[in-house]
């Protein structure tokens, strides 16, 4: 009789325990749903500012990378004497100096735009280097020839590195 009472109170409270565990199973999936909604909500305002932030970072790589293309940096730079090594440390410099005003922005790249842009910048700093040590390079004026020599015979790195951020740019928008 006890078995049976136990059994009986069993058969009672089993359809109150499958209601109970179907319950907080729901209520379980409305909570996280709710999460999952708020986070949601949460990213697309982060999107708001960020996005502005990051097509503006990838806008100051794109001047970066004209202001040191070849064509535009000989423009802007003149030699200040007629010493070969002066005038290519100085368009080093203003490439470096140039380049240390926007490491900052290289938190709103992509790490595989930030190494094209770096690239870019070493690829111009090694041109004007092996420029300065060729033979017939003998004054500021010679290297600012053969500098700009060299670039109508081959392309500039820097245009690669803008084909890749405008391409990473369409990506976002």
């Amino acid at each position: 009789m006890i078995d049976n009472n136990i059994l009986q109170l069993f058969f009672y409270l089993l359809p109150a325990l499958v209601v109970g565990v179907i319950a907080f199973y729901f209520f379980q999936m409305h909570f996280k749903d709710q999460e999952n909604r708020r986070r949601f909500l949460l990213r697309q305002e982060n999107q708001k500012t960020a996005l502005p932030l990051r097509l503006q970072a990838y806008e100051r790589m794109a001047l970066f990378l004209e202001r040191i293309s070849l064509g535009k940096l000989l423009v802007r730079v003149k030699p200040a004497g007629n010493n070969t090594e002066d005038y290519e440390n100085q368009l080093i410099q203003t490439i470096d100096m140039e380049f240390e005003h926007n490491l900052a922005q290289q938190i709103y790249l992509s790490g595989e735009c930030w190494n094209v842009i770096k690239t870019a910048k070493n690829a111009t700093i090694g041109m004007i280097r092996k420029a300065g040590k060729m033979e017939e390079v003998e004054s500021a004026d010679k290297l600012r020839e053969v500098l700009l020599t060299k670039l109508m015979d081959q392309a500039s790195p820097t245009d690669a590195a803008l084909d890749y951020i405008k391409k990473d740019v369409r990506n976002i928008i």
